[in-house]
């Protein structure tokens, strides 16, 4: 099946290793694209889960197969941010080979010549770089409340509600949690318009958004441990934030659009890509 192109693929959070992630979802995602840049911001292995009670599982393997073949197949260019969970990267940063890079941040030009910043943005949150030990304990913690969250799920859609998610709900609804995004918000953005950019990208917090602050364009990933979002870049420049339920249906019209393709229209598309 031919694939939904793309100029440029954001993903950030994807947190391989871990019980939670959401790898069958990326991985089709992974399958059914083709870009030109694949940027990885961040967070895309759990180190911090795999040396607890993570556990790589064949579907993460896979994921790190896609990449590769995209690499070798497609000619994409990879650049591996390094994010709070993977932070072993930066023993080797910054580090080229074969079409991957591996770096602290990245300066992104669109279609359009705009220019964005893009980093993982652990570096704004104060308790994963100054409290690693606290950082620990809040991520056991946001980890049982998966497991909880799972199991409420469960019961949210046994009762016909479909999806919920308990954690996402306690993060719009309490006070400090709400402060706190704001705040990284405003501090990521200053450091965009310091380096001269017209907008950032970022995950960390797995917040999907798309929104302008201050005149600066600010858009967050999510993550595909609960949002499954990611940022991508079409063919004409434009950026957007892309859920994996929204690409499933443009995937779906994919399909539709090459079943009714007539026998002349095939022939014709098969000589034009030779």
């Amino acid at each position: 099946m031919k694939k939904i192109k793309y100029r440029t693929i954001i993903l950030s959070d994807v947190h391989l290793g871990t019980p939670h992630c959401k790898v069958d979802e990326v991985n089709e995602f992974l399958k059914y694209t083709h870009c030109d840049r694949l940027i990885l911001n961040g967070d895309i292995i759990d180190a911090w889960q795999l040396r607890r009670s993570g556990k790589w599982e064949t579907s993460h393997t896979r994921f790190v197969r896609l990449i590769l073949k995209k690499m070798e197949k497609q000619g994409t260019e990879v650049i591996y941010l390094r994010g709070n969970h993977d932070d072993v990267l930066r023993r080797f940063m910054p580090l080229d080979f074969m079409n991957i890079q591996i770096r602290e941040d990245y300066i992104h030009r669109t279609l359009n010549g705009e220019k964005y910043l893009v980093l993982h943005g652990d570096v704004f949150d104060l308790v994963t770089t100054h409290l690693k030990i606290l950082s620990h304990v809040g991520d056991f913690g946001y980890q049982w409340l998966l497991r909880f969250n799972r199991l409420y799920s469960r019961w949210w859609r046994w009762q016909g509600k479909g999806n919920f998610s308990l954690s996402k709900y306690i993060k719009g609804r309490v006070k400090s949690a709400v402060s706190f995004i704001s705040n990284y918000e405003e501090q990521i953005v200053k450091l965009a318009r310091a380096k001269n950019c017209d907008g950032v990208m970022c995950g960390h917090i797995h917040t999907p958004d798309d929104k302008v602050i201050d005149g600066v364009h600010y858009l967050n990933s999510g993550d595909w441990v609960e949002s499954m979002t990611s940022i991508v870049e079409h063919q004409d420049g434009s950026l957007e934030v892309l859920s994996h339920e929204d690409f499933q249906a443009r995937l779906a019209n994919h399909v539709i659009q090459e079943a009714s393709r007539s026998p002349e229209d095939e022939r014709e598309f098969v000589a034009e890509a030779v």
